[in-house]
């Protein structure tokens, strides 16, 4: 005879998992990862060589009378990923 069957009750995925960035950014990426996590391409702003700071714009979310526009500063040096800063400029929204 076969012993007891329990049903098991199926896990829930981690809540990043579910997000649409599945690829969150970390300290070290190169410019190539930093784009590729965020799925979007990068502006260069200014800074020499290695130590640039780069834009990353993202059309994502809002709707189709809002759209919005999210502005992510990334800054770079020697080439490696050291912070980032997202810039919500209110003045867009009405131009």
């Amino acid at each position: 005879m076969i012993g007891p069957v329990y049903a098991e009750v199926p896990r829930r995925p981690p809540f990043v998992a579910t997000l649409s960035n599945h690829v969150p950014l970390a300290f070290g990426m190169n410019p190539a990862e930093a784009a590729y996590a965020l799925r979007t391409a990068l502006t260069y702003v200014s800074g020499r060589r290695g130590n640039e700071i780069y834009l990353a714009v993202s059309d994502f979310g809002g709707s189709l009378f809002f759209p919005r526009r999210d502005h992510l500063y990334l800054q770079f040096r020697r080439g490696r990923l050291t912070g980032w800063k997202g810039d919500w400029n209110l003045n867009e929204t009405w131009r």
